[in-house]
């Protein structure tokens, strides 16, 4: 085994693959050699380290030095000063603004890691996702060898139940127990997928552990297929994420010229294959029977249900269905055990979960924590609390499927049942942070029309009813709202949720009545006072100008595209709003602060 005395990790997740990491990878590959150092330096591109908003990371080791912002013309620098001649290149240093200006930053010293526990994203930003190899050095393969060799499959299912594994895909239903399902089920033919189509909008989860860690989700599904008693299995990963897509098709490939899936894996008469389904996009595909449709080859919809897919799934066959996120769980719990993964977390909600933290907040990016870590801990100790001072107002936790989150709960520990009981839900794990800025009533109607147009139509009360919602929602926010309209939008709501077919339709109400909940004044200020109290509402906005701050300076004339301001000059100028469009451009120039959201 060739030894390196550094080591050069760079991020290559989506986030900083779009800022250039690729082009930092080949400007480090030419100074190593250009240095004559690359049987010194061992070149490694990783996937997502987490902190998103700080990209392209890079971290050389053993000294652990995190720089961050990296471009391609900074690494003659690195290689130069750090590589050549020992010293830290201070200025590209992550700057941590929660410590003093004055501390350079290591990668373990960096807030945001802190109060984290890396489970499912152990190895995401830590070894080449494209290289088998640094997967099986890190014990890849390992559980499956223990599984085939020394487990039954009922061992392999006991173990999963103990550890109390629930799936991270949005419901919390219990994985070991699901698992036993599929393998009671009666039938010649079984198979194993594995939901990875995560269409949440600020949802990025699965894409990362794809991306960073291909061969766990293998591993994990060789595994199931083991304890089910099934051959097959399919990954239905959506096309928008060619970098895992890219990276599951090599680890497939990798996985079997090694022997590691096909047949009589470990030499044992246990065969396994994995193949990709690509999803074209469909909200609603992330829903079982709706994906499983689309595997077959027909149009993605939800089915009735009873029959489950445990019995009745793919190809009419019995199915297990887990996500990117529970899977990437199950090589851990079998190489420690089932005590070691419900050791963390909370007697209902054991081991970590993942979030795709953004929106209002300075840490935007990947976080993995125990389950029963308060809303508070993830926003303002990792995730750095609120840009410019501004203050925290709500968070949207499980995407459109979600609710609304307000101050008053900041306390709330992340599992299961806390958030079922303030009338949120875990969901996958997009976690999207709002302030004072946001108007809840415009939050609620955007993730009501992301819903509206993914509804694939089959019932009324999701094809019909959501619209009528969101009626009613485009009604209140354009001024137009009447009394009562609050009252027919819990009605609505309420009613779909017990009557959709799908799960789509049964959660598309949360964002509504969450924020009806616990911001109805906003609503009414709408309704009754024709006023948007947060000054998003296009339609409820009126500038006006302070005659007591302004100084007639002209600037905001001449940037007004409609002429709507008039005034002579060192005069207080005015607006009409007959004419004022309302595009806030008066507002951005006016050095003297004096023209406001009235």
């Amino acid at each position: 085994m060739k030894l390196y005395r550094s080591h050069v990790l760079v991020c290559g997740g989506t986030g900083c693959h779009s800022s250039g990491s690729a082009g930092i990878i080949d400007a480090f590959q030419a100074e190593l050699k250009k240095h004559n150092l690359e049987d010194e330096i061992k070149l490694v591109s990783t996937g997502c380290f987490g902190l998103c908003a700080v990209g392209p990371v890079v971290v050389v080791y053993p000294e652990g030095a995190f720089y961050s912002g990296i471009k391609a013309e900074d690494v003659p620098r690195i290689v130069e000063e750090h590589l050549l001649k020992g010293r830290i290149v201070n200025d590209l240093l992550y700057h941590d603004h929660a410590k003093a200006e004055d501390v350079v930053s290591t990668l373990d010293e960096v807030e945001f890691y802190k109060k984290q526990k890396r489970m499912a994203l152990r190895n995401c930003g830590v070894i080449n996702p494209e290289k088998i190899e640094e997967y099986i050095a890190f014990d890849g393969y390992k559980a499956l060898a223990r599984v085939l060799t020394e487990m039954t499959p009922m061992d392999v299912i006991n173990e999963i139940k103990a550890s109390g594994l629930r799936g991270r895909g949005g419901a919390g239903f219990p994985t070991g127990l699901k698992w036993e399902f599929a393998r009671k089920a009666p039938g010649d033919k079984k198979y194993v997928c594995c939901n990875a189509d995560e269409g949440d909008p600020g949802a990025f989860m699965d894409r990362s552990l794809l991306e960073g860690d291909p061969h766990s989700i293998l591993e994990a599904m060789a595994i199931a297929g083991y304890a089910i008693g099934s051959d097959q299995g399919y990954i239905y990963v959506r096309a928008e994420y060619p970098i895992a897509v890219k990276r599951l098709t090599i680890a497939i490939e990798q996985a079997k010229e090694l022997g590691l899936l096909g047949k009589n894996i470990f030499g044992t008469d246990f065969s396994f294959d994995i193949e990709l389904r690509l999803g074209a996009g469909a909200f609603v595909c992330g829903e079982e029977t709706a994906l499983m449709r689309s595997i077959e080859g027909k149009r993605g919809e939800p089915t009735p249900r009873p029959p489950f897919p445990a019995v009745k799934g793919v190809f009419a066959k019995p199915t297990l269905l887990n996500n990117v996120e529970t899977y990437a769980n199950i090589p851990q719990i079998i190489l420690n055990g089932a005590e070691w993964f419900s050791q963390v977390g909370t007697e209902k909600s054991k081991g970590t979960k993942v979030f795709a933290l953004g929106g209002k907040i300075n840490n935007t990016g990947l976080v993995e924590v125990p389950m029963g870590t308060t809303l508070r801990e993830i926003i303002y100790d990792i995730g750095g609390g609120i840009p410019n001072g501004k203050k925290f107002k709500a968070a949207q936790t499980g995407g459109p499927s979600g609710g609304c989150i307000p101050a008053e709960h900041l306390d709330t520990p992340i599992d299961y049942d806390s958030l079922a009981k303030i009338g949120s839900m875990m969901g996958s794990g997009g976690l999207i942070v709002m302030d004072e800025d946001n108007c809840m009533v415009d939050i609620a109607r955007f993730f009501l029309d992301f819903t509206v147009d993914e509804s694939c139509g089959k019932c009324p009360p999701c094809r019909i009813g959501t619209k009528r919602m969101l009626e009613l929602l485009d009604k209140i926010t354009s001024g137009n709202g009447e009394e009562g309209d609050i009252e027919k939008l819990e009605e609505l709501g309420n009613n779909i949720k017990a009557s959709a077919l799908c799960g789509l339709g049964q959660t598309a109400p949360n964002p509504v009545l969450s924020t009806i909940m616990y911001f109805r004044d906003e609503y009414e200020a709408h309704i009754k006072e024709k006023r948007c109290p947060a000054g998003v509402c296009r339609n409820l906005l009126r500038y006006v100008i302070s005659s007591d701050l302004c100084r007639g300076c002209g600037l905001c004339t001449k940037v007004c595209p409609v002429s709507a301001i008039s005034g002579e000059r060192k005069a207080p100028h005015i607006i009409d709003p007959d004419k004022c469009i309302k595009c806030g451009a008066c507002a951005e120039k006016c050095p003297f602060h004096a023209i406001t959201k009235g």
